[in-house]
């Protein structure tokens, strides 16, 4: 079956940080070309890093599963600009500098720009912010944040979904994050509807 054409606003932009767990932003690409949309790719040289370190891919193979790859200094790029529409962008994983950078606006790279650009033309910002325990210096960057829209969804698995790989715990928060642009991706397991039949009564 010939996949649905991809229109104009069926944009997803996909940032990675150098944080732990690049398996998000890569699960992510591959889940927006399931769903026909359009992925638009920033990894930081130390995402590019994480990559050799947690997964057997290379950098370039990464870049490879989304519509378009930016280098992360190039601020020329289309996404850089409130006037190209998307749907808005996800940081998965997002690091703590990554983070900061957002809440400051002080952005020195594409990826810190793209994410400032999402807030001020109010589309969903989504950071799953990879880091624990945090400090009080943390909690205040994400209180600055969720004030200023954005979303913030740490990866946190949900064991009632009974996961029985690793794979299954990334596919949840992708899912969870997809949720938040309207996107109704088949793998998601959902409490009430795919998960509770069968263990609690319907109420009268």
């Amino acid at each position: 079956m010939a996949k649905p054409e991809i229109r104009q606003n069926d944009r997803l932009v996909v940032g990675i940080s150098g944080a732990s767990g690049v398996a998000y932003g890569i699960r992510l690409l591959e889940a927006l070309s399931e769903l026909s949309i359009e992925s638009h790719l920033i990894a930081s040289r130390a995402a590019e890093m994480t990559i050799g370190y947690e997964t057997r891919l290379k950098p370039r193979d990464v870049a490879a599963k989304a519509n378009f790859a930016y280098a992360i200094g190039d601020i020329a790029a289309p996404i850089a600009s409130g006037t190209f529409k998307t749907k808005g962008m996800v940081v998965a994983p997002c690091s703590v500098r990554t983070m900061s950078e957002i809440a400051t606006g002080v952005t020195t790279t594409l990826l810190s720009r793209a994410a400032d650009v999402t807030l001020k033309e109010r589309r969903p910002l989504v950071l799953i912010v990879r880091e624990t325990p945090l400090h009080v210096g943390h909690l205040r960057t994400m209180t600055a944040l969720a004030e200023m829209g954005a979303i913030l969804l740490p990866p946190v698995p949900a064991f009632y979904a009974e996961p029985k790989t690793l794979e299954d715990m990334v596919d949840q928060i992708v899912a969870r994050a997809l949720d938040f642009f309207g996107c109704d991706w088949p793998v998601a397991r959902r409490w009430g509807e795919d998960l509770s039949r069968g263990k609690r009564k319907p109420r009268r």
